[in-house]
């Protein structure tokens, strides 16, 4: 039984951290959603119409950041399938120039 405990607290412990260690890498960012074809032109409330004809024409949804106009390109894109054109919060894991969003919330 002494056993089995101490192997169920090893395990919790185990899941513990590895939660904790993945939670420390999302980062969120404000900008605006926009497509691969404009990028960055296309980061204000204007361009929704555009961004979101680009999109339906094959061009990829982008994040443009509030803070230095980086471009991040989106590794699950559907999941900002309602935000074309919209600024927004988008909480992911940043590696690189992309971002993996997790969460997205209206600005």
């Amino acid at each position: 039984m002494r056993k089995l405990l101490l192997l169920l607290l090893a395990a919790v412990l185990i899941v513990l951290v590895a939660s904790v260690s993945f939670a420390a890498g999302a980062q969120t960012v404000n900008g605006w959603v926009s497509d691969s074809k404009c990028g960055v032109k296309g980061a204000n409330a204007s361009a929704e119409a555009c961004t979101k004809k680009c999109i339906e024409a094959g061009a990829s949804p982008v994040v443009v950041t509030d803070t230095d106009q980086k471009v991040l390109k989106v590794a699950n894109p559907d999941a900002l399938k309602d935000h074309y054109g919209h600024h927004v919060a988008v909480t992911g894991h940043i590696d690189g120039d992309t971002i993996h969003v997790d969460n997205v919330k209206m600005l």
